[in-house]
């Protein structure tokens, strides 16, 4: 199940909204098949697993492990309940059960229906935690929410004349290498989220121009939109979402505008409607007041700190996170700081 886990982390962005399953074919101590999700819409890790194995006649004696009970209904790809059946395998291990309403234990008892032996519950607490994205979205009916930021020596996420000016130029507190490492993370995860300040003072991107990977989806907060049209969120190359107070009739290739109204634009209002769109997971890289949003309702599930080398002596102080379950790495010469909201 150990090895499942860890082949399954090679479809980190490419398969959600489908979950990231890893599976293996084990032969009398030997593996003779494995494989994971492919992308979004190709087959399923069990297929995968299947397909590698070059001697077949092996499989009536075999067993199957899998991180996630195996799906029983018709999506982009048949059952893979019925796969396993129809390849005579008699024994399969399996990680934790799937929330999914469209499975929810009917694979697995199509499985022993079929006359297979299925065991549940192998390495049940490091599946959850590998596929806390897949199970968030099914059982909270939300994303996967990760706050990121980066924050001077001295606890603050912008000079002072970031607040004095009305044009301030973009501050970097973080590393080269940092930077980097976030652009890494955005290839992980379905979605980016920035607020009408952010996207104002900065412009950015919000791409994976510094690692190759698959651009996240594009959320912009713009309860008025004051955000320009020139700007490179508009530029087409990549689906973005602006979530705003104002009706608007604007027409920006590979921009979707979704009016809310005022009681609904918080974080509960806004992570439904990214559930709604099959959003799995969400990286937040706003400012202070849009990551307050998220924090002072609860609804996050990761916090990503850098802390730079320089202090400040003042400007907007960072977000104020308590928590002992801390984990502390160094990216360049920055620390790094992840906080599960356990």
């Amino acid at each position: 199940m150990a090895r499942c886990i860890e082949i399954a982390k090679n479809a980190m962005g490419t398969a959600p909204p489908n979950p990231m399953v890893g599976a293996v074919i084990v032969s009398e101590d030997r593996i003779i098949g494995e494989g994971y999700t492919s992308d979004f819409g190709g087959p399923h890790a069990e297929v995968n697993a299947f397909d590698s194995v070059k001697d077949t006649s092996l499989l009536p004696k075999a067993t199957l492990y899998v991180t996630l009970e195996p799906c029983s209904h018709y999506g982009k790809t048949p059952p893979c309940a019925d796969l396993i059946l129809e390849s005579g395998i008699p024994n399969v291990v399996i990680g934790i059960e799937d929330p999914n309403e469209k499975v929810a234990g009917s694979g697995i008892q199509r499985l022993q229906q079929g006359g297979c032996k299925v065991i549940t519950g192998v390495l049940a607490q490091k599946c959850r935690d590998h596929h806390r994205r897949f199970l968030t979205y099914h059982e909270k009916k939300r994303p996967y929410v990760i706050l990121k930021w980066a924050e001077s020596a001295d606890g603050y996420i912008a000079p002072e004349s970031n607040i004095r000016e009305s044009n301030p130029k973009p501050y970097w507190i973080s590393s080269k290498e940092s930077r980097q490492l976030v652009h890494k993370w955005r290839s992980e995860e379905q979605a980016i989220l920035v607020g009408t300040n952010t996207a104002l003072q900065d412009n950015p991107s919000l791409t994976t121009r510094m690692w190759k990977g698959k651009n996240p989806i594009r959320v912009l907060l713009d309860r008025n939109l004051k955000v320009p049209q020139n700007f490179k969120l508009f530029s087409g190359n990549t689906p973005t979402l602006v979530l705003t107070h104002k009706a608007t009739q604007k027409d920006t290739p590979g921009v979707e505008y979704i009016t809310l109204p005022k009681e609904e634009f918080d974080a509960q209002g806004i992570l439904k409607v990214l559930w709604e769109r099959g959003i799995s997971s969400i990286i937040v890289e706003g400012g202070k007041k849009v990551l307050d949003l998220f924090l002072h309702e609860e609804l996050w599930d990761e916090t990503r700190i850098f802390t730079g080398t320089e202090s400040l002596d003042g400007g907007l102080k960072a977000p104020n996170i308590k928590r002992e379950n801390a984990e502390l790495l160094e990216v360049g010469a920055d620390e790094l700081k992840i906080i599960r909201n356990d």
